[in-house]
């Protein structure tokens, strides 16, 4: 079976890389010459664990081809993916006119029936716009070729979408005949060996569910930074309290972890845009709204915490950054709390110095000179006044605490024990935690 994968992002490459990885043929297409050519030469846009190696391998035993041209690579084609970005308007809306160019051209060039899949994240109905779309393209050229218009929502978390690839949880397929429906359950075949479901559904719940997933998964996030908030004032352990709730397998363990706000390219974009569509139904998504905003004011936390710290002074103060990127395992810099703490610690008069494995490229394109680039975590820290651990990385959870000068250290993660930090005479402040101004008035 050849497969076409239009758009050699984040969702497209890895798409087509692991299709090709179980023995399919696939093409990933994108107008970008550039980026093809770097991609031939096993230079990849994105960094996710273990991609680059599946990218290489396929390349080299001619399973996974790229291409400028959806003209010639179309043809022969039993499926083919629509994997181009939709970022977010300004109000909110996800824009589709890459997504539409692009089943137009499909329209254009096809020439045997075809399954047109929507793999980008899209809103209800644009299976329906898609489809219009393919069949006036036809139409132009007077063509009649049977196609069915599906959607595939992808569910890969960055840093594991490899993994999450290969080894799903569930492939949610929304169709409106069998006819495309036994095409997807083929070519997914390989990865339902070890029982993992395939969920046949209409088009328009497919694409709901992906929204519907990421805003649950937000509002989680949301929720607990909300509570860990609180647990700062009462004089509470949000780390034990996460614990507590998390125990109840009808909340569960995942996505409770209090930090300093979600940032990436999937939740706060697919969060605005429910937010939108259900605006265009006149009806409010108040949870959500609320969970936009929780988010937009935990970006701010850590700043705060550092203002009130130095009460205020913060001229002449030397911030180290450890952590730049959303998460760990990715360099993706989109919607990152990092630039928000960065930008308020600049503006009040602070001199800002940084560390992070992966993302110094992609975060140098946002920050420029305005802050000193490191060469590694106590590089970042020598002569700070304090750090503060932003991103989770595996590298910074176990540092030398003999080299770090700053005394004083903000943790956005919780991943630090205050009592180790305490011992080694550092001033520590987490997320939710018991902060310093308190503990003494705390009594057993």
């Amino acid at each position: 079976m050849k497969v076409v994968v239009v758009g050699t992002g984040y969702v497209g490459l890895v798409t087509g890389a692991c299709l090709a990885e179980v023995g399919t043929d696939v093409v990933c297409v994108d107008v970008d010459a550039a980026k093809i050519s770097r991609l031939e030469e096993g230079i990849l846009p994105i960094y996710e664990p273990g991609l680059e190696e599946i990218v290489t391998r396929n390349f080299k035993n001619g399973r996974l081809k790229f291409s400028t041209s959806l003209e010639f690579s179309i043809p022969d084609a039993a499926v083919a993916f629509i994997a181009v970005g939709t970022p977010p308007g300004e109000d909110g809306s996800a824009d589709l006119r890459y997504v539409l160019q692009v089943a137009r051209e499909i329209g254009h060039h096809m020439t045997a029936p075809l399954v047109i899949v929507t793999k980008s994240t899209v809103p209800v109905g644009t299976a329906v716009k898609v489809n219009r779309a393919v069949k006036e393209a036809l139409q132009d050229r007077s063509a009649s070729i049977d196609y069915d218009v599906a959607s595939n929502p992808e569910f890969l978390k960055e840093g594991a979408a490899v993994a999450d690839f290969m080894k799903p949880d569930r492939i949610v397929v929304g169709v409106n005949n069998d006819r495309a429906a036994k095409v997807l359950e083929a070519l997914y075949a390989p990865f339902l060996l070890n029982g993992h479901p395939i969920l046949f559904m209409d088009v328009a719940s497919a694409e709901m569910t992906k929204y519907a997933a990421n805003a649950m998964l937000a509002t989680k996030i949301s929720f607990m930074n909300d509570i860990a908030g609180l647990c700062e004032l009462v004089g509470a352990d949000v780390n034990k309290v996460r614990k507590g709730i998390g125990s109840d397998p009808r909340i569960g363990s995942r996505f409770i972890y209090p930090g300093i706000g979600y940032g990436g390219s999937c939740f706060p974009k697919d969060v605005k845009a429910l937010i939108r569509t259900g605006l265009e139904y006149d009806r409010r998504l108040r949870i959500l709204e609320a969970v936009e905003a929780v988010n937009d004011d935990q970006k701010k936390v850590m700043f705060d915490k550092i203002f009130r710290h130095f009460d205020g002074q913060l001229k002449n103060k030397t911030i180290a950054l450890w952590g730049l990127s959303f998460k760990p395992n990715t360099d993706d810099m989109r919607e990152a709390p990092s630039l928000v703490l960065v930008a308020s610690l600049l503006e009040a008069g602070a001199s800002v110095r940084v560390f992070d494995p992966v993302a110094m490229h992609e975060a140098q394109k946002a920050l420029g000179d305005a802050v000193e680039w490191c060469s590694d975590l106590y590089h970042a820290a020598e002569g700070a006044d304090a750090v503060a651990l932003v991103t989770e990385w595996n590298e910074f959870r176990l540092p030398d605490w003999k080299r770090i000068g700053a005394r004083v250290l903000f943790d956005g993660r919780n991943i630090y024990d205050d009592v180790t930090l305490h011992k080694n005479g550092i001033t520590y402040y987490g997320i939710g935690t018991i902060q310093p101004s308190i503990q003494k008035m705390i009594t057993i």
